[in-house]
């Protein structure tokens, strides 16, 4: 989804922005294959009623609200329905980053002026003066979200947030039933293993391995299991925190 054309309602001030997806997926793109023939495997809209191939045009969108009722709905009827906000990112107010827990951030998009962007880049330098990000609401794609913008080293970025009911938590009682002891191992254990950000050497083994292994059956070479180290569990808290320590 490239080049979104949008802009942000600052009160009355309007910001042109274009913006673009940050996040790509990384993974191994597969094909289903027939294992017998090694023909690939085709996907195909069926009525088993009217026995017959659909045309994407011969589809609208149903709702079951009892088992086999549906009311229908036309794609018109849909987008009708859309909030008035589609191609604009409103601002409801401005709160401090550390007031949102990250379990609710979504998806990030890079916002970019368009134009001369004088507007932009003011915007950007009151966000970093005050060190708040701004709270918005906004429709992408067909689907409505409220957001957080907030300025980086450079831009500005924009990160959809899940709505409360969305995120599935629950509050455990804590056992509490520890001793200082454990606890002060717990810290220095934690202590020991402190370190910093560095995304760039965070790697995806999984997909490394995944193309190395293409890379060999191309050239006709057999995948080698590797031999997986078994981490001994210690049930014993106390000997799990001192042997963890003792082994950094």
């Amino acid at each position: 989804m490239p080049n979104i054309h949008s802009s942000i309602n600052f009160a009355l001030v309007n910001i042109p922005i274009v913006m673009n997806p940050i996040i790509k997926n990384n993974d191994t793109s597969f094909n289903q294959l027939h294992e017998k023939c090694g023909n690939r495997i085709n996907y195909i809209k069926y009525c088993s009623k009217c026995k017959t191939k659909i045309k994407e045009e011969e589809i609208i969108k149903g709702y079951e609200y009892e088992r086999d009722k549906y009311i229908t709905f036309s794609h018109d009827e849909l987008n009708k329905l859309k909030p008035e906000n589609e191609k604009t990112i409103d601002i409801i107010s401005f709160i401090p980053l550390s007031e949102i827990d990250p379990i609710y951030f979504e998806k990030s998009y890079d916002l970019d002026a368009e134009g001369k962007g004088k507007a932009y880049y003011l915007f950007s330098e009151a966000l970093k003066k005050t060190k708040l990000v701004a709270l918005a609401k906004t429709v992408i794609g067909n689907k409505f979200y409220y957001c957080i913008l907030r300025f980086t080293k450079k831009n500005i970025i924009l990160t959809t947030l899940f709505f409360d009911e969305e995120v599935n938590t629950h509050e455990d009682d804590i056992n509490s039933n520890i001793t200082e002891k454990e606890l002060k191992l717990a810290i220095d254990l934690i202590s020991s293993l402190k370190g910093k950000f560095e995304p760039a050497k965070y790697k995806d083994e999984y997909q490394d391995n995944i193309k190395n292994a293409i890379n060999d059956k191309i050239e006709g070479k057999e995948i080698k299991t590797k031999n997986k180290k078994t981490k001994k569990q210690i049930d014993n808290l106390m000997e799990a925190l001192e042997k963890s320590l003792k082994k950094k």
